[in-house]
């Protein structure tokens, strides 16, 4: 019996499923205590009132939602702001952050130093950058404004972020001039699968630089374009900290983001229960754009194989 016994937890313990499941264990936990609970108490919260301090939180079912969207105007303008910031995110980093990785895999000199003070805005905190921008947009001292009186274009000067037309655009260069170097990165590390033997197939063939992107390059890196463009969604949706860093939302709400809204009426408002209901709208958004992009690219990938 003792030795049925000893044979069959022998057996258990080499199962390859449980010893996944004993490694895999404690970040599970870890992730359904710090990640999955806090995300289901978001949703739960958003259809209750509370304000942060009460040990009672009211249920007002959907409440919160149709404030929102029907009685708040300044989710709107989040809104509007955070689909152009998306837009904006999905057009320039990554274009540039491509050019830059086809520039720096070729063997040029100092091309590592060259991609490290690229890559290098990426691990500086986004309240630092914010910190370092909002000195270089000041309007009386600013590097900008400086530059344009010594250029002798004083018809240039701007309030860069004091005025409602262009604080936007400006708030996304500080983000853009961080993020760049991420794309880049992901970029180099796509351009590694490129088949050597295929670019230079193409060559013998008489192919030039551009058919040989189009025809070689670009379709292999298809899965880091998914992956870029995916991850810039997300982080776009989210926007957060630069901008409250640069501008705060302002002014007159011209930057105002909805995952900064959702802050706003959390931390400042005390209304906890619209700030989720805000968040809960962000994440559906975000599971609306991404979920049908990674199944359509997915299928394709699948088609041409």
């Amino acid at each position: 019996m003792n030795r049925r016994r000893k044979s069959f937890v022998q057996r258990y313990f080499h199962n390859t499923r449980f010893q996944a499941l004993i490694l895999l264990g404690p970040a599970i936990i870890i992730y359904a205590i710090f990640a999955l609970y806090p995300m289901l108490d978001v949703v739960i919260l958003s259809f209750e009132k509370w304000n942060g301090l009460d040990p009672h939180r009211d249920f007002v079912g959907l409440a919160n939602f149709q404030y929102i969207l029907t009685n708040d105007p300044v989710f709107w303008i989040a809104f509007k702001n955070t689909v152009i910031w998306t837009v904006m995110c999905l057009i320039f980093p990554p274009s540039l952050g491509l050019l830059l990785a086809l520039g720096l895999n070729q063997k040029i000199f100092g091309r590592n130093v060259m991609r490290a003070i690229f890559y290098l805005p990426v691990i500086i905190a986004p309240i630092a950058v914010a910190t370092m921008w909002k000195w270089m947009y000041d309007p009386f001292f600013g590097l900008f404004n400086q530059l344009l009186t010594s250029f002798g274009l004083p018809g240039w000067i701007q309030d860069w972020l004091g005025d409602r037309n262009v604080a936007l655009y400006s708030t996304f260069i500080g983000y853009f001039w961080q993020s760049v170097g991420f794309s880049m990165v992901l970029f180099l590390a796509g351009l590694q699968n490129v088949s050597a033997t295929l670019v230079e197939a193409a060559r013998i063939d008489g192919a030039g630089r551009w058919a040989i992107f189009k025809h070689v390059t670009f379709p292999a890196l298809r899965p880091t374009i998914t992956i870029v463009l995916v991850l810039s969604i997300i982080s776009s949706l989210k926007a957060f900290d630069i901008v409250y860093g640069l501008t705060g939302g302002g002014p007159a709400q011209s930057t105002q983001m909805l995952a900064l809204w959702a802050f706003t009426q959390a931390m400042q408002i005390f209304d906890f229960g619209r700030g989720a209901a805000i968040s809960v709208v962000l994440l559906l958004i975000t599971m609306c754009i991404v979920i049908p992009y990674l199944r359509w690219s997915q299928r394709r990938e699948e088609s041409e194989q």
